[in-house]
């Protein structure tokens, strides 16, 4: 069985996005000299460095027989099929299909989803639509867990 792990980190531009965030706060503080600008500049990068990083530090796991997803931890026992969902049936299920039940792990950033059924009669959840860079891996993970625990 091969584990599956990702990190869903942030784009590159979003990195960028906090550097002109620094050099808005500089400007901002430019009136007030020199020191200041440069309080302004290293904090206010920093700080939206801080968010981009929170941000885009959620991991999706399959380990010890669940699937774990940002702060859920989903048994593979409790989960039925899995969808491969690609750009439209992604953009879909994030927006007019979506049931406002069911469990998202959503970053609009990444144009590739899951999205599983969840059959735990005691869950009022419909499914889980899980961002993610590469979908058929992590199906293919939790149908291998699935496997070895039958």
């Amino acid at each position: 069985m091969q584990p599956y792990e990702e990190r869903l980190t942030a784009p590159r531009s979003w990195w960028l996005a906090s550097v002109l965030v620094g050099v808005a706060m500089a400007l901002v503080l430019l009136p007030f000299g020199t020191l200041p600008l440069l309080a302004g500049l290293v904090g206010g990068t920093a700080v939206a460095a801080v968010v981009t990083s929170a941000y885009g530090s959620v991991r999706v796991r399959v380990v010890a027989g669940s699937l774990v997803a940002g702060d859920a931890k989903i048994p593979v026992s409790a989960l039925g099929d899995a969808e491969v969902l690609k750009d439209e049936e992604t953009r879909a299920w994030r927006t007019y299909k979506a049931d406002p039940r069911a469990f998202m792990l959503l970053r609009a950033y990444i144009p590739t989803a899951l999205r599983v059924n969840i059959t735990d009669p005691d869950d009022p959840t419909p499914y889980a639509y899980i961002s993610t860079r590469h979908p058929e891996a992590l199906a293919e993970a939790l149908e291998s867990v699935r496997n070895n625990a039958a």
